[in-house]
């Protein structure tokens, strides 16, 4: 080649690499820039940012040193499930029974609710399908009575309601919600509290689901207009007794709240016998629970088929929902040693992160929610697992479970700006302290990057503004 067709040939090339180029050192320049911001010096940072096509770092800080994950370790959870899993696996509901059906239609015996993981939420449709359904299956077998009672079975997960590290001021709120094998409604109760309409007229208080199993008391008032919002819920743990107190400004929006409840074997085969009871089958024994073993002459009454991992995952990621990550992860521990347990799913968790080549030497899993401030992950860690999945045959399905920025899940309100806005899928992470995303980002040359942004030990909203800073810089 002639020295001129040379040096024209460079320039041609040096002018097709600028824009890239570009990108890169608008990203390295808003990382750097963030890290220098005092109001960051006392955080810590880490963060990886990947190009799938050629799995090239494009920036890495701290990739390697351990984080606390907060929800975005329900990547790895989903990822697993689906990989273990399937997409297309459902959890049961069934009734079983050792006992005879007489020709008047009597079961005489006990009647067992089975429940197999099932979360049996409204975030799939009405939460009392399962139950109408069952009750329905029983009145068309002709069963019209059940002399026995009524136990709801938990066996299929060990009993462990709470894993290790959920905060004490968690556990009243849906999302610190105790995990079982037989749930119902996210085993939470939701409430609604709207003002009267006077000033001191009682909240009008509204409750979901109509239930014997747990009582709502309220004290609480109707404030001035635009007065400050003074409404105070508490239920004390070992009980069901949930009160509000306190005052609420008039001509507000209605207060919205949900609760968790204790016991959930136990709601759920509460709410089962309330339905059967408006479906005229009558149960003469108590309500029970158990999880020790079923009897061996029993048999399958009927069942009802929940959502598919699919669509859990889905859950999972774009709203983030503890209880139904906490209940993959012991189906994961069932489907990897038969112990569904937090033990036995932390087990399956660390096979997967050993098949996707996760360096997992300074991990640690204490639940498959991130709820637990003692889960430890890396930036690295996580990228390899997104990295994994976008190779995976499932991958579009996993793709899919994400938030998608500025239109939905946890990021409907966040990354909306032209140019960002959809252009991020990605899992939100928010603890104390904690503010984390991680997922994929396509950028304007439509290249797609897997990244994992994590910062820990800082207080207050404008953590996650800054890491929504670092997201916006990959889309460009």
């Amino acid at each position: 080649m002639r020295p001129d067709c040379a040096a024209l040939f460079l320039a041609l090339c040096t002018t097709l690499a600028a824009p890239g180029a570009a990108q890169d050192g608008l990203l390295a320049r808003t990382v750097e820039a963030l890290l220098a911001e005092p109001e960051y010096a006392a955080g810590h940072w880490g963060i990886e940012v990947r190009r799938l096509a050629t799995g090239e770092v494009l920036f890495a800080h701290n990739a390697e040193k351990s984080m606390q994950p907060a929800s975005t370790l329900k990547l790895v959870t989903s990822a697993a499930a689906l990989d273990v899993l399937g997409p297309d696996r459902r959890f049961s509901t069934s009734l079983e029974s050792a006992a005879h059906v007489d020709s008047l239609g009597r079961l005489l015996g006990d009647l067992y609710l089975v429940g197999g993981g099932d979360p049996m939420s409204r975030r799939y449709g009405n939460p009392l399908a399962a139950f109408e359904a069952l009750a329905g299956a029983l009145w068309d077998a002709g069963i019209r009575r059940v002399e026995g009672r009524l136990i709801g079975h938990e066996g299929h997960f060990e009993p462990e309601r709470r894993p290790e590290g959920w905060d004490w001021d968690d556990l009243v709120w849906w999302y610190g919600a105790e995990v079982s094998a037989l749930s119902f409604h996210d085993n939470s109760a939701d409430l609604r509290a709207a003002p009267g309409e006077r000033i001191g007229a009682p909240l009008l208080v509204d409750r979901t689901p109509e239930s014997a199993y747990y009582e709502v008391v309220s004290s609480a008032a109707t404030g001035p207009p635009r007065s400050e919002v003074e409404l105070k819920l508490t239920r004390e743990l070992g009980g069901n007794r949930i009160q509000l107190s306190g005052t609420y400004p008039g001509r507000s929006r209605p207060w919205k709240g949900s609760v968790a409840l204790e016991n959930p074997a136990r709601y759920a085969a509460t709410v089962f016998r309330e339905t059967l009871g408006r479906r005229g089958i009558a149960v003469t024994g108590e309500v029970e629970t158990t999880g020790e073993p079923l009897p061996e002459s029993r048999r399958i009454l009927a069942r009802f088929d929940g959502p598919p991992v699919s669509r859990v995952i889905r859950e999972v990621n774009k709203e983030s929902v503890n209880l139904h990550a906490e209940l993959l992860l012991r189906e994961l521990g069932v489907a990897h040693s038969g112990r569904g347990s937090t033990e036995g799913g932390r087990e399956a968790l660390e096979a997967f992160l050993d098949r996707v080549g996760v360096d997992r030497t300074h991990w640690v899993i204490r639940d498959g929610s991130g709820l637990s401030e003692g889960n430890l992950v890396t930036p690295r860690g996580l990228v390899t697992v997104l990295a994994a999945m976008d190779r995976h045959a499932k991958a579009e399905i996993f793709r899919q479970s994400l938030a998608v920025s500025g239109v939905d899940g946890t990021l409907a309100y966040r990354l909306r700006s032209p140019g960002v806005r959809g252009h991020v899928r990605a899992k939100t992470g928010t603890l104390s302290n904690v503010h984390g995303l991680a997922g994929f980002a396509t950028r304007s040359n439509g290249e797609r990057l897997a990244f994992a942004i994590l910062l820990n030990n800082h207080a207050g909203e404008r953590g996650t503004r800054a890491v929504d800073r670092i997201a916006t810089a990959l889309t460009r």
